[in-house]
């Protein structure tokens, strides 16, 4: 494909090479009008536009606009580090002050939402590892823009009033399932809290579907979907272990923090990953040491952050078209945990 020149730009808009230049070279000279003509004409004939372009705001984008990310127990895990950092990132380009805002993991009816969210200085809000079903609704309450990644099983998407994000998890654990079945694993059981997280429970529902697939039944009694305790993950899932009158010969787990807890009292009981039980996990976590053999579905955690970001500068924008709720493309990672 033929290059496009700085000089077919101009020819086409009758107006001087130089004046083309100083437009992608960030000088002064030219007005705005003129330069958001070059820009297009630049576009629309194909021109390589350098990735450090700076283009030009309108006066609407460079009036500051407020954002708060409301976010449940960041320090929890590099995942919500790294998805905050990025946001912040796609927000410094666009003239957006992050307001950073901290919510408690449980609220009861006595609870309100912090006056950061609801003293009108805040143009939007992107809610982040909020499960808890009261702040939830209380969030929905408020009428400006929000997008929410994920959700409680508790509340259903139209209750959010506002645009969800989710990462696409019911295919791929699907997908994992199949391929322990296929390897000769008959017995396999499923741990994760589905009415904690709607990710959870799609992540279920991807592993149910699969043994529908092969023409087997869900056994329950080899799955922990119960409500488990912040705080408590090991404690029970070594109880539920002990309550087993069988072992599963594999687990789908919905999360790597679940699946490496279920590694270390599997082997506490002298059995052997994945000889004696294929473990698969759910997220690519790096903090932990088991997790680098952990079969597990990779989230793209940067492109997740830039998503909620450029998501809400939209709602903001167009506050008025219908809420979407958009799932984020994952993959799947095959590794030692699984025999692979």
């Amino acid at each position: 494909m033929k290059k496009v020149t700085l000089q077919e730009i101009a020819n086409s808009l009758g107006i001087s090479r130089t004046t083309v230049w100083k437009v992608f070279s960030g000088h002064e000279g030219v007005s705005d009008s003129l330069r958001t003509k070059v820009i297009a004409k630049a576009q629309e004939l194909g021109y390589a536009i350098p990735e450090d372009f700076q283009y030009p705001q309108s006066a609407e984008e460079t009036t500051p606009v407020n954002i708060a990310v409301a976010v449940c127990r960041p320090e929890t895990s590099l995942f919500w580090m790294t998805i905050i950092h990025q946001i912040a990132k796609v927000f410094s380009t666009h003239n957006v002050n992050l307001v950073y805002t901290y919510l408690p993991t449980s609220a009861d009816k006595t609870y309100f939402l912090p006056p950061t969210l609801t003293n009108g200085n805040v143009h939007g809000i992107i809610v982040l590892n909020v499960y808890n079903e009261r702040l939830l609704r209380l969030l929905a309450e408020t009428q400006i823009p929000k997008v929410f990644l994920d959700t409680s099983s508790l509340v259903a998407p139209d209750e959010l009033n506002g645009d969800l994000l989710l990462m696409e998890s019911r295919t791929s654990v699907r997908r994992i399932t199949c391929h322990l079945l296929e390897q000769g694993r008959t017995l396999p059981g499923f741990i994760g809290d589905i009415s904690y997280a709607q990710s959870n429970r799609e992540r279920y529902e991807g592993f149910c579907q699969a043994l529908a697939d092969a023409g087997k039944k869900v056994d329950s009694s080899l799955c922990l979907t119960t409500p488990l305790g912040i705080d408590t993950y090991r404690e029970e899932i070594d109880t539920f272990l002990s309550s087993l009158s069988r072992m599963p010969d594999a687990f789908v787990c919905a999360s790597d923090y679940v699946a490496c807890i279920l590694m270390q009292l599997l082997e506490k009981r002298g059995l052997r990953v994945p000889e004696d039980v294929a473990v698969s996990g759910f997220d690519n976590n790096t903090e932990d040491l088991l997790a680098e053999h952990l079969t597990t579905v990779q989230v793209f955690n940067e492109e997740l952050g830039a998503r909620l970001a450029l998501q809400i500068l939209y709602r903001i924008k167009y506050p008025n078209t219908p809420h979407e709720i958009t799932y984020l493309g994952t993959n799947v990672l095959y590794r030692d945990s699984t025999g692979d």
